[in-house]
């Protein structure tokens, strides 16, 4: 039986506890010998990431029961931990105290001790791991990257032998079967999808080598083949494609117009396996979805067809790889890929709860025309057979704006996005101009754009939508985090497109972003929007906080107390200015909390905030126990 009620309104199966208890972040994998290794973190822990090991005989063991495996290097971390030889090495939050496991049974030890060093990036040479040493003595914008060897046997106390010094960044080292160190190297103001070198040291010469890189070039993930040869990325061509360099020169090994990695925002390894005679395995995407295959020899693609929307090639031996895969109708899991039969073995799901196949919202490709070519989207629609709309009523419709900025919004199957379908609330996820994924000059619409393009981008998605007759044009929320939570503020001060708008840990004011955040961002916004504070009036121009005379719609802000990339400050400035105009607002602060939101309960409390958040303001009443929000100066 199908009942009439109004969008919004719907009874819904998918709750937070799908979000966030039945759902494990899986973080990385790798094969070494016969086992698998991976690290996972489930939100009911607070966000706790562990080691597991998958063992031949079918045994999972937790190598890490007591400890958090995350890095905080460049504050994003990644690349908190690596295995070779059945010994694991990881870093510990909150300490960053780099530990290591030295076998099967084996309890961690420590090899550096507590204070202001940081340690990420590992990459095992025997009995010595090169990784990123990140030293915060001074503070955390005036902190000391550099690249170094810490003994797996003694440890190093004093924070390891320095190998590499003088460049702002590091990242991504690899050591060769002759002791060969690569890796990738950056100064401000660069990002690492702007400008990059790789150098490799220990090659005939006292000095490290450059091997490619610089002046407008991104290079990334280096790995070394049996051979000696280095393989990695470059965008030169416009995408991320691959080239190696056999001492001597550079060349490209195939030219296709897809990229095979996305943004390093984090320190993670090579996102590809290098097999034999010279194939690779590895992922790419084309019109935002991924394929899987190998890059033959020659060049030419053999794709896989597996049935994915979302993938990601992880450490492997050769033979087989870890791969992330993502799914259109079910969630995602980690499997071992073998690159002969092609076969997938499931190592671990994100999710053990299967949902019912009518309820999935699939997501829908839209693609329309801006300025500067296509700009694309991905649309869920409201989606529960259980229910209908009342004649004539057209669905609210929440616009995700990604964060990063330079990041990517990928289609698989998430439940964050089905707990508002099936509940009568359309979903739109854009791929506004400075994504990842559809090449460099895709990328670099937003250079020196932020907060117009991605705002226009958003808009004209949102007013695509309406056109189709798919969203009341009455009820358009934008919702974002942190860049995403800029352009969503920003969104509402420049259009008037959105009815109301949720921002989490989002930016308020560019010149308090670009003069209090950490290193790894600090110079970010000179190639978003300027130098500072050179363009001190376009910053000031950009910033949804002076602008709030310009706002006329309702606002939901959601912040972490500890966040030390959008510090807390920018929230309460945000809502006090929304508070003074008159306008409806609230602000809802979460103990304990970063950048992103981790703990299960302050996921539970920010959904049950958004949820009736918009029913307040889009005139629903949603289903089910909803805890009611206080909504500020809303009549």
């Amino acid at each position: 039986m199908v009942t009439n009620a109004p969008y919004g309104s719907w009874t819904s199966p998918v709750s937070v506890d799908d979000i966030t208890g039945a759902t494990v972040g899986l973080v990385g994998g790798t094969l070494d010998g016969d086992d698998v290794y991976w690290v996972e973190s489930h939100a009911s822990q607070g966000g706790r990431a562990s080691l597991w090991r998958l063992s031949p005989d079918g045994s999972r063991t937790e190598l890490t029961p007591d400890h958090y495996v995350r890095s905080t290097v460049h504050e994003y971390g990644g690349g908190a931990w690596a295995v070779a030889g059945g010994v694991a090495v990881f870093s510990h939050f909150p300490t960053n105290v780099v530990h290591v496991v030295d076998g099967p049974g084996a309890e961690p030890r420590a090899i550096t001790g507590a204070g202001p060093l940081r340690f990420g990036g590992f990459a095992i040479d025997g009995t010595r791991v090169v990784c990123v040493r990140e030293d915060h003595t001074l503070s955390d914008v005036d902190c000391v990257n550099t690249l170094v060897s810490l003994d797996l046997r003694s440890g190093d106390p004093d924070g390891g032998r320095v190998l590499a010094a003088g460049a702002d960044f590091y990242g991504q080292p690899t050591v060769s079967r002759e002791g060969k160190i690569a890796w990738c190297e950056w100064d401000h103001p660069n990002m690492p999808w702007d400008t990059t070198r790789i150098m490799v040291s220990g090659a005939g010469a006292e000095a490290p080598v450059l091997v490619a890189g610089g002046d407008g070039e991104s290079v990334v993930y280096p790995r070394w083949r049996d051979d000696g040869v280095l393989v990695f990325l470059s965008d030169a061509s416009g995408y991320w494609n691959f080239r190696c360099w056999d001492g001597l020169r550079v060349r490209a090994l195939h030219d296709h117009p897809y990229d095979f990695c996305g943004a390093p925002w984090v320190l993670a390894g090579a996102p590809y396996s290098l097999l034999d005679a010279g194939r690779i395995g590895c992922s790419w995407r084309v019109d935002g979805l991924s394929h899987v295959g190998v890059l033959e020899a020659s060049g030419a693609l053999s794709d896989f067809s597996l049935d994915v929307v979302e993938a990601s090639v992880q450490g492997g031996d050769g033979r087989q790889s870890v791969v992330a895969l993502g799914y259109a109708d079910r969630p995602g899991e980690l499997g071992v890929l073998d690159w002969t039969t092609r076969a997938a073995m499931t190592v671990r799901r994100s999710s053990e709860r299967a949902p019912e196949p009518g309820l999935v919202a699939r997501a829908r490709q839209l693609t329309w025309q801006g300025p500067q070519g296509d700009v694309h989207a991905w649309y869920y629609p409201p989606t529960n057979p259980a229910f209908a709309p009342p004649p004539g009523e057209l669905p609210p419709v929440v616009v995700l704006s990604h964060g990063g900025p330079t990041s990517f919004a990928a289609c698989a199957f998430d439940w964050s996005d089905q707990f508002w379908t099936t509940r009568g609330i359309g979903v739109l996820d854009v791929n506004y101009g400075g994504s990842t994924g559809y090449g460099r000059d895709y990328r670099e619409r937003l250079k020196g754009q932020w907060g117009v393009v991605d705002v226009r981008d958003c808009a004209d998605g949102a007013r695509a939508l309406a056109d189709e007759g798919l969203a009341d044009p009455h009820r358009l929320a934008i919702k974002g985090g942190s860049a995403g939570g800029y352009t969503t503020l920003q969104a509402l001060v420049t259009t008037d497109v959105f009815a109301a708008g949720i921002s989490l840990y989002g930016i308020g004011d560019l010149a308090m972003l670009a003069t209090d955040t950490h290193k790894f961002e600090s110079r970010y916004t000179d190639g978003l929007v300027g130098p500072y504070p050179e363009a001190a009036a376009l910053y000031r121009e950009r910033s949804p906080l002076h602008h709030v005379d310009r706002l006329s719609c309702p606002m939901l802000i959601l912040q972490g107390l500890d966040d030390r990339v959008v510090p807390p400050n920018q929230a309460e400035a945000m809502a006090a200015a929304v508070r003074a105009k008159g306008l409806p607002v609230a602000l809802v602060m979460f103990e304990g909390e970063g950048h992103g939101f981790r703990g299960a309960a302050t996921i539970r409390a920010s959904y049950d905030a958004q949820l009736s958040f918009l029913g307040q303001v889009f005139g629903f009443v949603p289903a089910g126990p909803v805890p009611a929000l206080t909504v500020e100066n809303l009549s």
